[in-house]
C-alpha cells in the first residue's frame, strides 16, 4: 500500500497506467483529496474554486450535507444498490419527483426508460426509440453539437476531429446549421430566420436528399460546442416545423437541465413541449444516472429493446430524487440565473478592456468567454478562435487556484459551470481570479510579442 499519496506520485502513476485518451489530468494537473461544495483540496493541500463541478454535474457541489446523509441512511437500512430495472420504493420516488420538476402539459402523456448510467447511453436509447416508433432512419443533427461519444452519440457530433479516426459511425445523419450568434454559418449578415427556412426545406423539400426523418437532436444552449444559446423564437419555429412534419423532437438536457441555464428545464424558457428529453449529470445527484422522458406515442418498444446492467442504480436514484427536490425547493433556478448574471458582467467588463476577449455568452450558470486572435480579422469577418490563448488563461486561472474547462472551436472558449448553490462572494472570487488570469496572460503575450 502506498503511503506517498502527493500530486507528483498520484499523477506520475495515472500516467503510467491510464489510456493516453485521458483528458481533464493534461489541462489540470493535480490529485484531488478531499471536496466540499465549490471547494477542492489537491494532495497536496492546495485550494481550488471548481467551476467545472464533474462538468455540470454537482448541481450542489461537492459532498452536500443532503445528499450524503440521504445516502448513508440507505445503506445503514441495507436497501438494495442495485436492482436491474425492478421497481423499488426509491425508484418510485425518484420518478415522482422528476415528473413534478417537469411542466404537466408534457408528463400528462409520459413515459421514462432507464439507461446505462453515462448520458450518452439515453441519447443511443432516444436514437433507438423514434426510429423505432417512426420506421424511419435518417436523423437529424446540428453543427457544433454534442451528445455524447458511443457510436450513434458521436455521429451526430459537430466537432469532426473526434469522428476522424472511427470509421463505420451511424449512417443517415445529418448536420443542420445551427444559430450561433457570434460565427452565424452563414456569414455576418446571416439570421436565424435563414436557418429555419433551411431546416424547413430538409424535412419538407422532397429534392433536399433527406429521407423523411426519424428525428430530430437539439441543445437549446450548446455546451462542448462552445455555450452557444439558441434563439427563443427560432426554437419555437423548429418545435412548429418539426411537429407540423411529424419528425420526433430530442432536447438533450444532459447538461443544461435542472435549473443549469435558470429555469428547470431549458427547453421552459422558450415555452415548448418536446418529444423526447435526454436526461443525465445532474438528475444523478453526482452519482451516473441516465434517463429518457418521452410522450407515450412513442412507445413502440418491445421488452428488452433497450436495456443496461446498471439501469437499476439505487443510490443515484436516492442522490438524485434529494438534488432536485433540493432546486425545486431552494429556487435554485432562480439563483442560477442571478448568479450568472452577476457573473457575466464581469466577464463582459473584460470584453470592454481586451480584444482578444471576442465573445461572452450563455444562460444562468452556463457561461462561455470567447478569445480570438484581432490582428487576424479578414475582409470584415469575426476574428478566429484563439486556443493557444484560451489554454493559457486556462492555465492561469489553475494557477490562481480557479478550475475551469474549455471547448468550442479551436477549444478556445473558457466555460464555467459552477454549482448551482454557488455564493455571490464565491461568484465575485471567481470573476477577480479570471479577470487576474486574463490581465496576466494577455500582458505575457504582448511583452512577448513586442
Amino acid at each position: 500500500m502506498r503511503t506517498e499519496q502527493s500530486n507528483a506520485r498520484l499523477r506520475e502513476s495515472q500516467r503510467n497506467r491510464e489510456s493516453s485518451a485521458r483528458t481533464y489530468p493534461r489541462s489540470l494537473p493535480f490529485a484531488i483529496s478531499r471536496a466540499r461544495g465549490l471547494e477542492i483540496v489537491d494532495a497536496d493541500g492546495n485550494e481550488y474554486l471548481d467551476c467545472l463541478a464533474g462538468a455540470g454535474t454537482l448541481a450542489l457541489g461537492h459532498n452536500h450535507p443532503k445528499v450524503t446523509r440521504e445516502l448513508e441512511r440507505l445503506l445503514a437500512e441495507e436497501r438494495p444498490l442495485h436492482t436491474l430495472d425492478i421497481t423499488t420504493p426509491e425508484k418510485e420516488a425518484f420518478v415522482d419527483t422528476l415528473f413534478e420538476s417537469l411542466p404537466d402539459e408534457f408528463t400528462e402523456s409520459a413515459k421514462v426508460q432507464f439507461c446505462s448510467p453515462a448520458g450518452t447511453d439515453a441519447v443511443e436509447a432516444a436514437l433507438k426509440l423514434v426510429k423505432t416508433a417512426t420506421g424511419n432512419r435518417s436523423v437529424l443533427g446540428f453543427q457544433g453539437g454534442y451528445h455524447g461519444m458511443t457510436s450513434g452519440s458521436l455521429s451526430l457530433m459537430g466537432d469532426t476531429d473526434a469522428k476522424e479516426a472511427v470509421p463505420g459511425l451511424m449512417s443517415d445523419v445529418h448536420h443542420l446549421p445551427y444559430p450561433d450568434r457570434y460565427r452565424h454559418p452563414f456569414g455576418p449578415d446571416g439570421d436565424h430566420e435563414s436557418i429555419s427556412h433551411f431546416v424547413d426545406r430538409v424535412i419538407n423539400d422532397g429534392e433536399s436528399g433527406v429521407t423523411d426523418p426519424a428525428g430530430m437532436i437539439l441543445e437549446l444552449v450548446q455546451g462542448e460546442g462552445g455555450v452557444n444559446p439558441a434563439p427563443d423564437d427560432w426554437v419555437r419555429e423548429v418545435r412548429r416545423l418539426t411537429r407540423e412534419a411529424d419528425v420526433p423532437l430530442i432536447v438533450d438536457e444532459i447538461q443544461t437541465g435542472m435549473g443549469r441555464t435558470g429555469e428547470t428545464w431549458a427547453f421552459e424558457r422558450a415555452d415548448i413541449v418536446p418529444d423526447v428529453i435526454t436526461c443525465s449529470k445532474a438528475v444523478g445527484g453526482g452519482l451516473p444516472l441516465a434517463v429518457v422522458v418521452y410522450d407515450e406515442s412513442l412507445d413502440e418498444w418491445e421488452p428488452g429493446a433497450h436495456a443496461g446492467t446498471f439501469r437499476g442504480h439505487q443510490l443515484a436514484m436516492a442522490a438524485g430524487r434529494v438534488t432536485m427536490r433540493h432546486i425545486m425547493e431552494e429556487n435554485l433556478d432562480e439563483h442560477a440565473a442571478e448568479m450568472g448574471a452577476r457573473l457575466r458582467r464581469s466577464l463582459e467588463t473584460l470584453a470592454d478592456r481586451f480584444d482578444a476577449v471576442g465573445d461572452v455568452r450563455g444562460r444562468g450558470l452556463m457561461l462561455g468567454v470567447e478569445f480570438v486572435d484581432p490582428e487576424a480579422v479578414v475582409d470584415g469577418e469575426v476574428p478566429p478562435p484563439d486556443g493557444d490563448l484560451a489554454s493559457a488563461v486556462s492555465s492561469a486561472c489553475f494557477d490562481r487556484g480557479l478550475i475551469i474547462e474549455t471547448g468550442g472551436r479551436d477549444s478556445a472558449v473558457a466555460r464555467f459551470l459552477p454549482p448551482l448553490v454557488v455564493s455571490a462572494r464565491q461568484i465575485d472570487e471567481v470573476a477577480a481570479r479570471f479577470t487576474e488570469a486574463v490581465e496576466s496572460t494577455v500582458s505575457n503575450r504582448r511583452a512577448v510579442s513586442e
